[in-house]
């Protein structure tokens, strides 16, 4: 089959890997039907994770199933399914509580590398969740967008405790920040201050349900942040970019008492103990538990009720997707749908 391979930063190749088979009794293999490229991928691209070999990439995936292992019962050939980026088996302890991110027994499926025609998915009935039946054409980008991106953007948004009677404001307007705005919006908030300085994103955000926006960002877009919000700062702040700089401007637009919920994947962040401890914010966040959140956006997105998918801006075929990192790279997209 084919897949997406990086081989070193800025060098992305589309080639023959072997297809994959049933490895474990609770695997099932899907027919890839629409991926893309993440945020998180161009950490790799831009080498900022190193790259030491060549790695498949790719952790966004819907399909159909073509293949179930012999402990499979709920998942069915045929079925059109959706992911998380880890594969979690919902019944354990953890799993239970909400955070099947973090499953005693979880697994990595982008070491599969879903940039590709076929993909083996561990955990199949934890993982997976089927649509009711087959989704029309238009509604694969936004099934697409919950494998990651919404459940990311949604998990901050709840971690930030985004609500009725909030302000809430979102740092990074990639898809994560765009789609947390839209979370807020979902959840009740009654402000919501999008930090974005490119055009085409701030009207996006504006369309998902963001009602200010803010260009300035560090220092200044804190102070921005609180001359709208009476000096005191939002109530939520979600955090959408994992640097050092977003951070700090994530923890100082909180009010005390307020909550981060952070959703960045985190590069060089360190917290300073005594700004932290006598700022009264709460933190939470880490790689969101999406899995909890599916049954639930799928059913938003079916009833049309949401449309995330309008953050893909650009759709390739899967033997373009070095294209797709470099637009994104450049911020020519701002995310990337691959159709095998």
């Amino acid at each position: 089959m084919l897949g997406a391979v990086i081989h070193a930063p800025g060098d992305v190749r589309v080639e023959e890997r072997d297809t994959p088979k049933i490895i474990h009794p609770t695997d099932a293999v899907i027919r890839t039907v629409a991926a893309c490229v993440c945020g998180s991928d161009l950490w790799d691209y831009r080498g900022i994770n190193p790259v030491t070999a060549p790695t498949p990439m790719g952790h966004e995936y819907v399909g159909v199933v073509e293949e179930v292992g012999d402990q499979v019962t709920l998942i069915k050939p045929g079925q059109f399914v959706i992911g998380s980026f880890f594969a979690s088996d919902n019944t354990c302890e953890i799993c239970r509580a909400g955070y099947q991110s973090s499953c005693v027994h979880r697994e990595y499926v982008g070491a599969g590398g879903a940039q590709a025609e076929r993909l083996r998915v561990p955990l199949a009935d934890g993982t997976l969740v089927a649509t009711p039946e087959p989704p029309t054409e238009d509604l694969i980008p936004s099934l697409l967008a919950a494998s990651d991106v919404l459940g990311t953007g949604w998990f901050g948004a709840v971690a930030a405790e985004a609500g009725p009677g909030r302000t809430v404001a979102v740092v990074g307007d990639g898809a994560v920040g765009l789609l947390a705005v839209l979370a807020a919006r979902q959840l009740g908030a009654e402000r919501i201050i999008a930090m974005s300085r490119h055009e085409d994103r701030q009207k996006l955000a504006v369309e998902f349900g963001a009602t200010d926006i803010v260009t300035e960002r560090g220092d200044e877009g804190v102070a921005k942040v609180k001359e709208l919000t009476g000096g005191l700062g939002a109530h939520s702040v979600v955090e959408a970019v994992g640097t050092q700089e977003s951070m700090m401007q994530a923890i100082r637009s909180t009010r005390p008492g307020g909550h981060v919920g952070y959703v960045g994947v985190a590069h060089g962040v360190q917290l300073p103990g005594e700004e932290l401890f006598y700022s009264h914010v709460h933190l939470h966040g880490g790689p969101a538990p999406v899995r909890r959140f599916l049954p639930q956006l799928i059913d938003l997105i079916l009833s049309r009720t949401i449309d995330p998918g309008k953050v893909f801006d650009l759709t390739l075929p899967l033997d373009q997707a070095a294209d797709a990192y470099k637009a994104m790279d450049e911020r020519r997209a701002i995310k990337a749908l691959l159709r095998p």
